[in-house]
């Protein structure tokens, strides 16, 4: 995930507090390692294949998938986003990292594999209207309607069954990575004129980071 417009793993996230994941905590410290481990690679946009179907569940919680983790935090940052799918950079996997502030301003850093967005009873379906951008859509931005809590059921990097809760701008990041690891970007939701904004933004501007050219 974009940022607004506006504007070792064994350590990694696994206090847990009335069965939530608490990502709040050392932060930068946990951040900073994953990506000194890692390689930034380029990101994949909107029309590469591995975007656009659903991605293979995460089956060996092994080095391989720890040393993806590592490099996928070095993309996140070297693209400046707040939330990046293995898809975006070319692999089919679900798994999914952020480093992403609430509203409150609370910095969230972790990461999920196997991925399930948990569906919200109705009382606390309240849309947030918000701007929305994507890495995989760089430059451009639109409103999209998502509920502004979210809460998302899956593993840790080493296999542990984890919850996740997000409010505000963090809860419309965790929507908009578990899409991606089904094969839905942000502009698959806006309306057919949204959507072909959206693409010509894409298309009129020039991304700050390194795409992946679609053949």
């Amino acid at each position: 995930m974009a940022q607004q417009e506006t504007d070792q793993q064994a350590t990694d996230q696994q206090v847990i507090n009335d069965g939530f994941v608490v990502d709040t905590e050392n932060t930068e410290e946990r951040e900073q390692a994953y990506r000194e481990r890692g390689t930034a690679r380029p990101i994949t946009v909107v029309g590469n294949p591995v975007l656009h179907k659903e991605c293979e569940d995460v089956t060996e919680f092994d080095d391989k998938l720890a040393a993806l983790i590592d490099d996928m935090f070095a993309s996140q940052r070297a693209a400046e986003g707040v939330g990046l799918a293995a898809n975006q950079i070319g692999v089919d996997l679900k798994v999914f990292v952020y480093d992403c502030p609430d509203d409150d301003g609370v910095r969230h850093v972790g990461v999920v594999c196997n991925p399930v967005l948990q569906e919200l009873p109705q009382e606390q379906r309240r849309l947030d209207e918000s701007n929305e951008g994507c890495l995989s859509v760089p430059t451009a931005y639109a409103e999209l309607g998502r509920p502004d809590y979210a809460v998302v059921h899956g593993q840790d990097a080493q296999g542990n069954p984890i919850k996740v809760r997000g409010t505000g701008y963090f809860a419309r990041c965790l929507q908009h990575e578990t899409d991606h690891l089904y094969g839905y970007l942000y502009i698959d939701r806006l309306s057919k004129r949204d959507r072909k904004d959206a693409l010509k933004q894409m298309a009129e501007g020039t991304p700050r980071y390194e795409t992946v050219p679609n053949d």
